[in-house]
């Protein structure tokens, strides 16, 4: 039951901010995690696919806030520490501006209303990562390349 919530309220108004993007670029942060010889994404209960754990940042709040916060209520991992890699600008579900760090965090996987959180390899990732994170993909694949707007 509250994951078909969490699908109508994500589809919602990732519609809706796209058609009225009142407030611009929404500013949000995700976690590269390493773990096990993958990475942590979570299969997203929205049907958007696979996304590094992270979210939206509240008014106000440090993008590394936002990490921390995120990571812990769609992972149940601490986060321990936090390096900025980049950021950058997306409009692919509705316009947004991504902070990624690379993250180290402790603790064992727990989903939440969001989805279910696991361990992928980098090939599972190239396959299944929501359109919108695909920019950390190639990143991941070639941090030479700097994607910072």
């Amino acid at each position: 039951m509250r994951s078909r919530l969490f699908w109508l309220i994500s589809r919602s108004a990732a519609c809706l901010y796209r058609l009225f993007p009142f407030r611009g670029y929404l500013r949000g942060a995700v976690g590269i995690i390493q773990r096990e010889g993958g990475y942590v994404a979570v299969q997203r209960n929205d049907g958007f696919g696979l996304a590094f754990p992270g979210g939206m940042c509240r008014r106000g709040e440090d993008p590394s806030q936002t990490l921390a916060r995120e990571v812990r209520e769609e992972t149940g991992l601490e986060v321990s520490s936090a390096v900025f890699l980049f950021s950058y600008r997306d409009t692919s579900l509705y316009p947004s501006e991504t902070h990624v760090f690379r993250a180290d965090a402790s603790g064992t996987l727990r989903g939440s209303w969001e989805g279910v959180p696991l361990v992928a390899p980098l090939d599972t990732l190239r396959g299944h990562i929501m359109c919108s994170q695909r920019p950390i993909i190639e990143w991941i694949e070639n941090p030479s390349e700097s994607k910072e707007n």
